[in-house]
């Protein structure tokens, strides 16, 4: 399983349980694909955008460190996509990084 880092918008207009129960959402849409959420935190809670995303100036910003299998991947994307009530969203491989001597 490799490691990956998932960040995902939310409306900031939203209520507290909202966002809570899209968070747990998103968490056990990776667990039910097979995947183990490491850490799932706010990242920033209230960011003014450049431009309008559907309709919304401003959001809360997520962050999401997951483990996964490569090919499971494009399922998590399809399944993010469905999911109306995220803004955006952004799945990377995270990259470890090597000390200094």
């Amino acid at each position: 399983m490799s490691k990956y880092e998932l960040i995902y918008i939310l409306d900031a207009r939203a209520s507290d349980a909202e966002k809570a129960e899209i968070s747990k959402q998103v968490t056990d849409t990776v667990a039910k694909i097979g995947g183990k959420v490491i850490n799932n935190q706010v990242w920033i809670d209230k960011q003014r955008f450049s431009f309008p995303m559907n309709k919304v100036w401003e959001g809360t910003y997520y962050l999401m460190n997951i483990e996964i299998n490569g090919p499971d991947l494009n399922r998590i994307r399809r399944e993010l996509q469905i999911n109306e009530r995220l803004l955006r969203f952004l799945l990377v491989k995270a990259t470890p990084v090597k000390a200094e001597a």
